[in-house]
């Protein structure tokens, strides 16, 4: 059944494309609850260690995880039915606005969705109806995440990062991206580069200018594209990340020791390596 499935969208490029964005939009939608949620969960978890370090009892609360409760409004607490959940669709319908009270829904909601949407098309569009194809988009989605995450709190949480590393080079015993030898090299590689900047940024300024969580997404990427890619990511990421990040402070009239997340610019760096990787390297 699968294998005519494959071949039924293998043929038809167009119907392809579409069936890829509508699972990308589905996807998102899932990405949107992610990013407000793994990091509630994670604040919560670490409360409890806390409590039983202290040999307190955990706070009781509701069950909250990526599952339960059901997605509410912000405002009121409206709990938000199948047809207000349509991806992009319903957040146009109802014009960005709650259906019981009227209060603004984030446009990023819909921006995830779309966007989800988009990169799934393209790993279709690029790979075909192939197992490649899955894995890019698998590779898509959790730089979406990780991407919403930090914007939010400047983390980037384990429990997708490391997931990302061992799915790198899980699909890479297959050599689909890069040879196994390369993809072990390229996950180590890419810690070591951005430990070895940490350390020698802190060294000379006494502050720190990232995070552990960087070191891990790139160690990640690292394991995705084989450590011949990492001189381009790292180029990629510095100078996005230069550009989008000064534009940021300006806007913002922010200073110029204001701390801002790096994981976008790696994430924008390996989605464009993920697509134009061939052409970018330099060996």
């Amino acid at each position: 059944m699968l294998s005519a499935l494959q071949a039924t969208l293998a043929g038809e490029p167009a119907l392809l494309l579409g069936f890829a964005a509508v699972f990308g939009a589905l996807i998102g939608s899932f990405l949107n609850v992610v990013i407000y949620r793994l990091p509630v969960m994670m604040e919560r978890a670490w409360e409890d260690d806390v409590a039983a370090a202290r040999d307190e009892a955990a706070a009781e609360r509701p069950t909250f995880n990526l599952l339960t409760p059901r997605s509410r409004c912000g405002h009121c607490g409206h709990v938000i039915g199948a047809l207000e959940n349509i991806p992009v669709i319903s957040w146009l319908v109802l014009r960005g606005k709650c259906s019981a009270c009227g209060g603004a829904i984030s446009a990023r909601y819909p921006l995830v969705e779309l966007g989800t949407a988009l990169l799934f098309a393209a790993c279709a569009w690029k790979f075909g109806a192939t197992v490649q194809a899955l894995a890019a988009m698998a590779f898509c989605a959790v730089l979406v995440a990780l991407t919403g995450i930090d914007i939010d709190t400047q983390l980037l949480p384990d429990q997708l990062t490391l997931p990302l590393l061992w799915l790198g080079l899980l699909f890479n015993t297959a050599s689909l991206f890069t040879p196994l030898t390369d993809a072990v090299i390229g996950a180590a590689c890419g810690y070591l580069a951005l430990w070895s900047i940490y350390w020698l940024f802190k060294l000379a300024t006494g502050r720190e200018g990232m995070g552990y969580g960087d070191f891990k997404l790139l160690a990640a990427l690292g394991a995705w594209f084989g450590w011949m890619a990492l001189p381009v990511l790292l180029l990629l990421s510095s100078v996005v990340g230069a550009v989008l990040g000064i534009a940021t402070l300006l806007i913002q009239r922010k200073g110029r020791h204001t701390a801002l997340a790096f994981g976008p610019y790696l994430a924008l760096a390996g989605v464009i390596v993920l697509f134009f990787g061939e052409r970018l390297r330099p060996f």
